[in-house]
């Protein structure tokens, strides 16, 4: 016999909802809310939390009450939590219960997991202001239309304007995303789209709208079956909301909190001043690796993470790929060499199926950022980077159809540098990238060549 989490029967009362968090999805839920649920002050700091595309997750959480399993997977068995920081779910597209929240004094933060794609950012640190659907949340905001924004940054500024409309006071936006100073990039977007909307929200915002900086780590695939089933067996739960993740997990934050913030560092996160090194440790050295193998070892037929570290020719072009990282990473070596060995027993947990299919969406994203500075700033000392230049390298193939199949917020330009002979595919992809160096465009040809003809 199984059963299903409710507050009734776990004697968990709902917090009050002073945070207001954009996608419930996995890692949110292994993450920000189980920070919150562990901080000393959590019967305070309730969190009401929306999806993305996909209501499905809000209805089954709003099923119990937002309650759902946190399962840990440790190599030699899993650990069993119930989060309760959730006190309620709602549809994304419930745009009129969102911009509620953010004009209620008492929600003094935003949180928001929504990928690198989903802030919509522009070439010259704004919104993209040539995007269709900003355009059109651009007309519905100056309407008086803000229930019919469809964007996160116009759902956001949607907030801001019923926000000070009703006087309720200072608000910070903690972005969770694995951007490089993602504070930084979230106020340029948010400013620039308030700016095209109406100029005299920027002035509101600059005294009353705080932005925080986060580097946020734990590895959170989507749950298996196994997982599943091993919570039925072990604790006697049916959780379609359930969660799986890794034990390691790191929050680093940096900012001020206008109107306050739960005590996070109770339960285990960290506040600095400069968060660029354990920003760049983790942006490089894991999700660069994770791009890297998402593309390149899909190509020769690996499907999960394990899978592909367990394999001594993978395993050696990550090392690789870290090698040119290292170099450029603002931290002593033996920090570097510690979390390269952390590294790699995280990815070899066997309980862990993390789905490089998954790894692999937004790469237009997520290689200009994990893997193309430290390239460029190799080529530019005069070394020859094959790391970086083998997964520049895969991604280019994953342009043209081998490995994982595309899943890319900028689909059209994927395709069209997918387009052609490989030759032009490289060149175009170097262009896109913004990598000039010669040698390095050669270099990524003969390494995507010998990689294709390696395909599985």
């Amino acid at each position: 016999m199984t059963r299903r989490l409710t507050r009734a029967q776990d004697g968990r009362p709902a917090a009050p909802i002073r945070i207001v968090h954009l996608g419930l999805g996995n890692f949110f839920r292994a993450h920000e809310a189980m920070y919150t649920e562990r901080a000393s002050d959590a019967d305070a700091w309730g969190i009401a939390a929306f999806t993305g595309r996909s209501t499905a997750m809000a209805e089954a959480m709003t099923a119990q009450d937002g309650l759902y399993e946190l399962i840990v997977q440790n190599p030699e068995g899993n650990e069993y939590e119930v989060i309760s920081s959730i006190s309620a779910t709602h549809s994304g597209s419930d745009v009129a219960t969102f911009v509620g929240y953010l004009a209620d004094p008492a929600v003094v933060i935003v949180s928001s997991t929504i990928t690198e794609a989903g802030y919509l950012p522009g070439a010259e640190g704004g919104i993209d202001l040539t995007n269709a659907a900003v355009q059109a949340d651009i007309a519905a905001l100056k309407g008086g239309e803000a229930t019919a924004v469809t964007t996160a940054p116009g759902k956001f500024v949607a907030g801001l304007l019923a926000r000070r409309a009703a006087d309720a006071g200072s608000i910070t936006f903690l972005p969770c995303d694995n951007v490089p100073d993602n504070g930084h990039m979230v106020a340029g977007v948010l400013t620039s789209l308030a700016e095209a909307v109406d100029p005299t929200l920027v002035d509101w915002m600059s005294a009353n709208v705080g932005f925080a900086t986060t580097m946020v780590d734990r590895i959170t695939p989507s749950i298996s079956e196994e997982a599943r089933a091993a919570l039925a067996a072990d604790q006697g739960i049916d959780d379609p909301a359930a969660v799986a993740t890794e034990p390691f997990t790191e929050w680093v934050i940096a900012g001020e909190f206008a109107g306050g913030r739960p005590a996070w560092e109770s339960a285990g996160a960290a506040f600095v001043d400069d968060i660029t090194p354990h920003e760049l440790r983790k942006l490089w050295l894991l999700n660069g690796s994770h791009s890297l193998m998402a593309y390149a070892a899909t190509v020769v037929g690996h499907a999960t993470v394990y899978e592909a570290i367990s394999d001594p020719v993978v395993a050696g072009w990550v090392n690789e790929w870290w090698d040119v990282a290292a170099r450029h990473l603002p931290l002593p070596a033996e920090e570097v060499d510690a979390y390269r060995a952390a590294l790699l027993e995280r990815f070899g947990n066997p309980r862990m199926k993390d789905q490089l299919s998954r790894i692999a969406a937004d790469g237009s994203v997520k290689i200009p950022i994990r893997i193309v500075p430290a390239l460029n700033a190799d080529r530019a000392a005069g070394r020859q980077p094959i790391g970086a230049e083998r997964a520049v390298a895969a991604w280019v193939l994953h342009t043209r159809g081998l490995g994982a199949p595309i899943n890319d917020a900028k689909a059209d330009i994927v395709t069209e540098i997918g387009a052609g002979t490989l030759a032009e595919s490289v060149a175009k992809a170097a262009d896109y990238l913004g990598i000039a160096d010669e040698a390095a465009r050669a270099s990524i040809l003969a390494l995507a060549t010998d990689l294709a003809a390696a395909a599985a």
